[in-house]
C-alpha cells in the first residue's frame, strides 16, 4: 500500500498548494511557492492571513481529518454519510472524500490528485475491500449542510434536473427534513421575508418534488416540495466565484460551529475587511432572523465572498429559517456579544456588541430599529400569504412580543 498520497489544491482552475497524506493517515497542507512569491495572488482565505497581513504558510499535520479550511468543505450530517457511502469512504476519511468530491466543492476551490489517478485509489481499494463497486460512477455532490441537499442545473424546459456528476450545477435543491415538517416551505417564505426587507437574496423557488428530473437513488422524500436557491458562487459568464464560511475564517471544525466564536467576532471581521454596507446588512440579518426565531445561524451559515478575487465581502443571504416551531426554547446559535437569548437581543447588547467589534453604535442600533419595523409591518401584510405552515406562523407570532426590538411594533 502506497504510504503517500497528494491531492493538488487549486484557486480559480491553477494550482495554489498541495495537501499530502502520509502513514498514519495524517495530512499536511502546503502552499506552493509560486503561489507565496505572486505579490497580486488571489484570497485562498481570511484563515490565511496572518497579525500583519502577510500569507500564513506553516500548518501542522492533522490525524484521519483534514485542516479545518478544507474539512469545511465537505458536507455534513445525512448529507456526508449518503455520499461517503456511494464513494465507498469512510465518512471521517476526508482527505479520500475530497479526492471523491473535489470538482465541485463550494467557492472556487477544485482538489484533484496530483498524480492523475483515478478514482477509487489504489490505496483505498486495496485498504477497503468491502467497498461497493459502483463507486466509480458516484455522485459528486459537495455542498456543504445537514439537510440533503445537490448542485442542481436548470432546464426551462423540464425544470430542475440533478446532473449524473454534479458538477456545474448552478442551484441548491434542497429537499424535505427526516426530522421536521415543512421545512422548504419555511426556509421560502422567510428568504420571501428577507428579500422584501431589502437583504441580499439569491433567486429562489419552491418545486414540486416530482418536477425534478433525475434524483438519486437512496434519497428519502418527506414532503412534496423542495427549495431551491441559486449558488452565487457560480456565474454563467465568471464561472467559479470564491467564498469562505466563518468556520474556515475561524479555523473551526463543523462539529464546533455553534462555539468557539460569537457574531460580536464576525462583526469584528467584517468591520476590518468589509465595507459600511456589509456592516449594516450584517446588523439586519442578526435583528432578521432574531424576530424569525433563527436559532441556527452557526458559523457555517455566514459566509464571506470574493468578488473580485481580493477582498472580502459579505456574502448573499443563505439558509434563514424559523426554528422556533421545532425547538421552541432555542436562542440564537451563536452569542450576540454576551448572551444569545433572543429576549436578550436589546440595545443594551447591541450597544456592547457594537463596542467590542469597533462598529459604529449608532449605526448598529438605527440599522436594528428600522429592520424590526419594516419587519413589524411587512410580516402583517404577508404573512397569511406565504407557504409556510401554520405553525410556523403561530410560533413567531407568539416570539415577536417577547423581543425588546418589536416594543412599539405591534
Amino acid at each position: 500500500m502506497a504510504d503517500v498520497s497528494v491531492l493538488d489544491i487549486e484557486l480559480y482552475d491553477q494550482p495554489i498548494g498541495t495537501l499530502t497524506r502520509v502513514a498514519g493517515d495524517r495530512s499536511l497542507f502546503a502552499f506552493n511557492q509560486d503561489y507565496i512569491d505572486t505579490p497580486d495572488r488571489p484570497t485562498l482565505g481570511l484563515f490565511f492571513k496572518d497579525e500583519f497581513g502577510g500569507l500564513r504558510t506553516a500548518f501542522r499535520p492533522v490525524q484521519t481529518q483534514v485542516m479545518p479550511f478544507f474539512s469545511n468543505l465537505l458536507p455534513e450530517g445525512h448529507l456526508r454519510s449518503y455520499l461517503a457511502e456511494q464513494a465507498g469512504v469512510h465518512a471521517g476519511r476526508e482527505f479520500f472524500l475530497l479526492w471523491a468530491l473535489g470538482q465541485d466543492l463550494p467557492g472556487a476551490i477544485t482538489i484533484k490528485p496530483a498524480d492523475g489517478e483515478n478514482w477509487p485509489p489504489e490505496t483505498l481499494q486495496k485498504a477497503d475491500t468491502a467497498a461497493p463497486a459502483n463507486r466509480r460512477n458516484m455522485l459528486r455532490f459537495s455542498l456543504a449542510g445537514v439537510q440533503l441537499k445537490f448542485s442542481a442545473v436548470e432546464n426551462t424546459r423540464s425544470g430542475l434536473t440533478i446532473p449524473a456528476s454534479g458538477v456545474g450545477g448552478d442551484w441548491i435543491v434542497k429537499l424535505p427534513s427526516r426530522e421536521f415538517t415543512g421545512v422548504p416551505e419555511n426556509e421560502f417564505s422567510m428568504m420571501r421575508l428577507a428579500a422584501m426587507l431589502g437583504m441580499d437574496v439569491p433567486r429562489i423557488d419552491l418545486v414540486d418534488i416530482d418536477s425534478i428530473a433525475n434524483l438519486p437513488n437512496g434519497t428519502d422524500r418527506f414532503g412534496t416540495r423542495a427549495f431551491v436557491i441559486e449558488r452565487f458562487d457560480r456565474h454563467p459568464d465568471k464561472g467559479r466565484i470564491h467564498t469562505e464560511d466563518f468556520a474556515q475564517v475561524f479555523g473551526v471544525y463543523g462539529e464546533n460551529k455553534y462555539k468557539k466564536a460569537s457574531m460580536r467576532n464576525i462583526a469584528s471581521v467584517l468591520a476590518a475587511e468589509g465595507t459600511d454596507e456589509d456592516m449594516r446588512e450584517l446588523i439586519r440579518r442578526i435583528t432578521f432572523n432574531t424576530l424569525i426565531g433563527n436559532g441556527d445561524m452557526h458559523l457555517k451559515n455566514w459566509s464571506l465572498i470574493y468578488p473580485d478575487q481580493h477582498n472580502a465581502a459579505l456574502s448573499p443571504a443563505y439558509d434563514f429559517v424559523s426554528t422556533v416551531p421545532y425547538i421552541p426554547d432555542q436562542g440564537f446559535a451563536l452569542n450576540y456579544s454576551r448572551v444569545r437569548d433572543f429576549a436578550a437581543f436589546d440595545e443594551d447588547e447591541m450597544t456592547h456588541l457594537a463596542a467590542k467589534a469597533a462598529l459604529p453604535a449608532k449605526m448598529v442600533l438605527d440599522v436594528a430599529r428600522q429592520t424590526a419595523s419594516d419587519f413589524s409591518e411587512i410580516w402583517r401584510r404577508e404573512k397569511n400569504s406565504l407557504p409556510m405552515l401554520d405553525d410556523v406562523r403561530t410560533a413567531i407570532d407568539a416570539l415577536l412580543p417577547t423581543l425588546p426590538l418589536m416594543k412599539g411594533n405591534r
